[in-house]
C-alpha cells in the first residue's frame, strides 16, 4: 500500500485531487487505461479526474480505495477541500473588488472594541464583518441590513453613517440573544415600567441590572451598548422574536434626562405601536404620510407622561419658579431624579439649556 500523507486545505491556491492521483499512478507505475480498466470507469472520466474537469464522486472514491489501497475518506476529503479552496479563492477575488464597500464601516473602532477580530487585509476583514452580521455575502447583508427593523432615535444634527448604526445594531443583537427573557407581556413590561421609574435616582451600577431584569420578566431584553463613530443614535426598539422585545440604549448625551428620556421613548414603541414598525427620525420629507413622525411624537408623550404626569408637570409650570432647591423638591415629590425635571424644563424652553445643569448626573458605565 502506497503510504500518503492527507493534504490540508491551502489559502493562497487550489491543488486539484487529480495531481494527488497522478504521481499516485507514477509511484505505482499504473496507466490510466490499466487504472480505467481496474475501476470500471471509462478512460475518460479517469482523465478528467487527473486534469481537474471532473470531481472524485463517492462512488469513485470506494473504487479508488480498493484499486490504490488508499482510503475513500482520503479521495473524499481531498475533493471537499479542493472544493471549498477554489470557493474561498473567488471568494477573496470578490472581495478584493469591495475594498470601498468595507471602507464605510468604522473599521478601527470595531477592532478596538473587539467586535470583530483585527485583519491583516482588507478582504480578510470583509470576512470579519460578514461574519459578524451572520450574513454570507455583500448583497445579503444589503438586503438585509439597509433596511433594518428597528426604530431609533439620532441625532438630527449630523449625517448618519447606516453603516456605523448596522453595526451598533447588530451589537445590540448579539448581547440581547445573551439575555433570557420572559414570552412577552403587555401588562407585566407596564408595571415593570412603574418600578424602572423610581431607579432614575439611582447610580448605574445599580439601575442598570435591575431595569434589565425587571424587563426581562416582562419579555423585553434590555442592552447597552457603547456608540460608534458616525452613528449618532441614543436608542433602538426592535422585535427580534414575536414574543420578544429589544430595547438598546447608547450613552449618547451622557446625562440622565436624556438616558431616561430615551429608554421610555423606546418602551413607548413597544408599548403603542406594531411589532413590524420601523420608525427613523429624519427630515419631514422622508417621512411616509406624516405616519411615522406621528409615532415619534407619541413615543416622545409616553416618555414625558410616564417620567413626569401632565397635571403634575402644569401645577409646577405655574408656579413661576424653577431654582435648584424648588426643581430638587418637585423632583423628590414625583419621586424621580432631578436631572429629569431640568432636562424637560430645558427642552421646552421653560428655562435656557445653561441653567441647573449641576442637577443633571454625568453617566458613565464601567465596561464602556
Amino acid at each position: 500500500m502506497v503510504e500518503i500523507k492527507e493534504i490540508s486545505c491551502l489559502p493562497n491556491y487550489a491543488i486539484p485531487p487529480g495531481e494527488t492521483l497522478r504521481e499516485t499512478l507514477g509511484t505505482l507505475g499504473m496507466t490510466q487505461a490499466e487504472l480505467s480498466e481496474r475501476t470500471g470507469r471509462p478512460k475518460k472520466t479517469i482523465n478528467e479526474i487527473i486534469t481537474g474537469k471532473t470531481a472524485i464522486t463517492a462512488e469513485t472514491a470506494l473504487q479508488l480505495e480498493r484499486v490504490l489501497g488508499i482510503s475513500a475518506s482520503f479521495w473524499n476529503n481531498l475533493e471537499r477541500n479542493y472544493r471549498e479552496t477554489l470557493a474561498r479563492l473567488r471568494e477573496e477575488k470578490k472581495f478584493e473588488e469591495e475594498k470601498d464597500w468595507i471602507k464605510r464601516f468604522p473599521i478601527a473602532t470595531l477592532t478596538k472594541m473587539e467586535w470583530i477580530p483585527k485583519e491583516d487585509s482588507l478582504s480578510k476583514t470583509l470576512r470579519a464583518i460578514l461574519n459578524f452580521f451572520g450574513v454570507a455575502g455583500i448583497e445579503e447583508w444589503k438586503t438585509f441590513w439597509e433596511n433594518p427593523e428597528a426604530a431609533y432615535r439620532n441625532s438630527k444634527a449630523y449625517q448618519t453613517n447606516h453603516y456605523a448604526v448596522a453595526a451598533w445594531l447588530r451589537k445590540g443583537e448579539i448581547e440581547a440573544s445573551k439575555i433570557e427573557t420572559r414570552p412577552y407581556n403587555l401588562r407585566s413590561f407596564k408595571e415593570a415600567l412603574k418600578d424602572i421609574r423610581s431607579l432614575t435616582t439611582e447610580r448605574p451600577e445599580i439601575f442598570e441590572p435591575e431595569m434589565k431584569k425587571l424587563c426581562a420578566a416582562g419579555g423585553v431584553a434590555v442592552a447597552f451598548i457603547p456608540e460608534l463613530p458616525g452613528a449618532h443614535v441614543y436608542g433602538a426598539t426592535r422585535w427580534p422574536k414575536p414574543t420578544r422585545a429589544l430595547i438598546q440604549m447608547s450613552l449618547r448625551g451622557k446625562t440622565d434626562d436624556h438616558l431616561w428620556f430615551t429608554f421610555f421613548h423606546e418602551a413607548g414603541h413597544i408599548v403603542r405601536h406594531g411589532k413590524d414598525d420601523v420608525f427613523i427620525e429624519a427630515s419631514d420629507e422622508d417621512y411616509q404620510g406624516g405616519i411615522r413622525k406621528q409615532k415619534e411624537e407619541e413615543a416622545d408623550q409616553f416618555s414625558q407622561d410616564l417620567l413626569i404626569p401632565q397635571n403634575e408637570y402644569k401645577a409646577f409650570l405655574n408656579d413661576r419658579q424653577f431654582g435648584l432647591s424648588v426643581i430638587r423638591t418637585f423632583a423628590q415629590k414625583l419621586g424621580i431624579a432631578p436631572g429629569v425635571v431640568v432636562g424637560r424644563l430645558q427642552h421646552d424652553k421653560v428655562i435656557p439649556f445653561n441653567q441647573a445643569n449641576s442637577l443633571k448626573k454625568r453617566l458613565r458605565f464601567a465596561n464602556f
